[in-house]
């Protein structure tokens, strides 16, 4: 396990160095365009679509490890390509090469995390997960704000080589990890999927038979397309129209969203992980609404720059805190639902779903928080809350060891350790029985 986060930890790394800057390099450094920068873009989003359909049935054949070796060769090649290409067909190969490749990285490493970590403590390890991935993304970015120069092509030689070198570190640690024989999916019986559970051998067709896990899946789409489809494309169109708010404050909005995350993630790991997950994501829904109406205050609530500022940055803060809360409880949530047998399968489609709702999110919120102010933020209060009642419709559908494995499992202890019954004829018949 330990290996598996530092892998993680270390791609996170990698992509922070040339995520936030791969626009401006392919249409300004390499003078492409505009329209070519976008296409890159597109094709990067269009490559996990394609690979991700395939990628849960071979992770489920073949294991986790291997996949995951190959997918960080993949996105190496991509990397190291993409530093080098000059050319509008050479950079859209290079991110279809780099897209498939991290797409695949992470139900692969969803899938490791689930097979190396028992029930019990799979909330923690899946925490611990987002946490490196965003410290990592952070520090990258950061590091590499300092080493960029739009001036000089070798600079982004450099954060592309750099993204490639950590894809071979993660290769290379993957590949030192060895998995028991045996090894199996850790999934207790009472996690499993109850009257409705998909059989482990159905593939996609049992998985979309499984009520909990499809709605699930609807949760999930409306929960990234509300959320992390807006960051860099309504919200920010939205920011800068409407509360006037200055590029360079965006980066500061986002900075604030990653600390939050960073400072609150065991903060709240204690109250999340003894509660109901559906409540908890609820409770996010809730407090994602009150984020949009912070948003709606600093753009329509015609107060001071300094107060709308505030208010934008405060809107990131709060989105920071319900990722946080979210990230030791849906995760988890998806590998106890699926069977044995078919928990890459399971990873791999709420991949996909989250993929999806990042490539319709900016789509429909570019526009609308570019132009219509007041519908868009409306909309997206009207989209968290109803995550808050998709999560307790799914509650309902659930077992309590899904649901609420901290009780689940103090109730266990409880019935192990009760206490001896009392002395007399019909007392030691009935703890005969």
């Amino acid at each position: 396990m330990r290996r598996i986060q530092a892998g993680n930890a270390l791609s996170a790394f990698g992509l922070g160095f040339t995520v936030p800057y791969l626009y401006v390099y392919v249409a300004q450094v390499r003078d492409l365009g505009a329209t070519a920068a976008g296409a890159v873009l597109a094709v990067f989003a269009m490559a996990a679509l394609a690979v991700l359909p395939f990628t849960g049935r071979a992770i489920d054949r073949r294991g986790p490890l291997p996949v995951l070796v190959g997918a960080a060769l993949v996105a190496a090649v991509g990397a190291a390509a993409m530093g080098v290409a000059a050319s509008v067909a050479a950079v859209v190969a290079s991110a279809a090469l780099l897209g498939a490749g991290t797409a695949v990285l992470q139900p692969a490493l969803a899938t490791l995390i689930v097979w190396c970590s028992p029930a019990e403590d799979r909330t923690r390890a899946f925490a611990l997960q987002f946490f490196l991935q965003n410290l990592g993304l952070g520090i990258g970015g950061l590091i590499g704000g300092q080493l960029v120069d739009e001036d000089r092509a070798g600079s982004f030689l450099l954060l592309f080589s750099i993204e490639a070198a950590m894809f071979l570190v993660l290769a290379g640690i993957a590949a030192t990890v060895r998995l028991p024989r045996t090894a199996s999916l850790p999934s207790a019986a009472e996690a499993r999927p109850g009257q409705d559970a998909a059989p482990a051998s159905g593939g996609m067709r049992a998985l979309l038979g499984h009520r909990a896990m499809v709605q699930l899946c609807v949760l999930g789409f409306v929960l990234f397309f509300a959320c992390y489809g807006q960051f860099e494309s309504g919200l920010a169109a939205y920011g800068t129209e409407a509360a006037g708010i200055e590029p360079s404050t965006l980066g500061i909005a986002l900075a604030a969203n990653t600390a939050v995350i960073v400072a609150a993630q065991f903060l709240v790991l204690r109250f999340v992980e003894r509660r109901s997950r559906t409540r908890v994501v609820a409770a996010v829904g809730l407090l994602w609404a009150v984020a949009w109406l912070f948003a709606g205050f600093a753009g329509l609530g015609h107060v001071s720059q300094e107060m709308a500022t505030a208010a934008f940055i405060t809107t990131y803060g709060l989105f920071g805190l319900g990722e946080a809360m979210l990230s030791p409880t849906v995760a988890p949530l998806v590998a106890d639902l699926a069977p044995e047998g078919m928990v890459g399968q399971y990873n791999s489609a709420f991949a996909l779903v989250k993929q999806l709702a990042l490539a319709v999110g900016p789509a429909v919120g570019g526009p609308m928080g570019a132009a219509l102010h007041g519908p868009y933020i409306i909309t997206f209060v009207v989209f968290s809350l109803g995550i808050s009642v998709l999560a307790l419709r799914l509650g309902r559908g659930l077992t309590p060891a899904q649901d609420h494995p901290y009780a689940a499992a103090r109730s266990r202890v409880v019935a192990q350790h009760r206490p001896a019954p009392a002395e007399g004829p019909g007392r030691a018949v009935e703890a005969a029985v």
